[in-house]
């Protein structure tokens, strides 16, 4: 039977950006993409880290589950993970995130940039917000087709939904999850994009601090790496899982 894989998107996206990825597992997953509440279908859901993890675990299948996610994805599933247990959750895959910000000043001023952005947010039309984030530097050197998937992708969210899904899942209203790091006994895939140099130097301290974590470098990736080269995050995906069942 296949082995169940929740697939968590970054902000901005939708369930769909994980649709690469999902192909190139060709059926060895039962996968399920959820949109994450303040996002697509899910934009009128509340968000909140903890809401998030009870969505979650209720969308999930009864059973154990793999648990992934991309850049605030990757947050909410961190997070999750230690909500929910390793009872539950097993593996844990994560694509250019962070656990956070711990020094207490750098949080509080995010979080007012957070909801001064979220404000503005609420000021434009979808279509405009899609390209204004899409121009960030973060996304800079996305092949074109890429960069169109990623637009046409965030135009399936309101400026409402994004901007309660700022104000609840931002960086800065996360309680940082540094220290938390060492309880994490399951296997822990950090996956990162060659190109992206502040998420390889975060995912190369959290590898420091987790008892039991992968690294994977996506070559010639960015920070979307799941979009730019589904083919490898599937195969690191896949074959993190075989070593883990391989080494139980």
């Amino acid at each position: 039977m296949p082995a169940d894989l929740v697939l968590l998107h970054g902000f901005t996206q939708t369930g769909a950006s994980w649709d690469g990825v999902v192909r190139e597992l060709a059926g060895r997953y039962r996968a399920l993409a959820p949109d994450l509440p303040g996002h697509g279908q899910a934009a009128h859901r509340t968000p909140s880290f903890d809401a998030c993890a009870a969505y979650v675990r209720a969308l999930a299948p009864a059973r154990t589950f793999t648990l992934a996610g991309y850049s605030m994805g990757g947050r909410i599933a961190l997070h999750s993970a230690l909500t929910l247990g390793p009872s539950i959750v097993t593996r844990l895959v994560l694509v250019g995130a962070s656990p956070g910000l711990s020094d207490p000043a750098e949080r509080a001023a995010r979080r007012a940039a957070d909801d001064a952005l979220a404000d503005r947010i609420e000021t434009l039309d979808i279509e405009a917000f899609a390209r204004e984030w899409g121009s960030q530097a973060l996304f800079a050197g996305q092949p074109p087709r890429v960069a169109a998937g990623a637009h046409a992708d965030r135009l399936r969210n309101t400026p409402a939904g994004l901007a309660a899904a700022l104000r609840g899942l931002g960086t800065g209203v996360m309680e940082p999850l540094w220290d938390r790091l060492p309880e994490l006994a399951i296997p822990v895939t950090l996956i990162v994009g060659e190109r992206d140099e502040k998420f390889r130097a975060i995912a190369a301290q959290m590898a420091e601090r987790l008892p039991n974590a992968q690294l994977v470098v996506i070559p010639g990736a960015g920070h979307a790496a799941q979009l730019e080269d589904p083919a490898a995050v599937a195969a690191a995906i896949h074959q993190s899982t075989v070593s883990s069942s391989a080494s139980a």
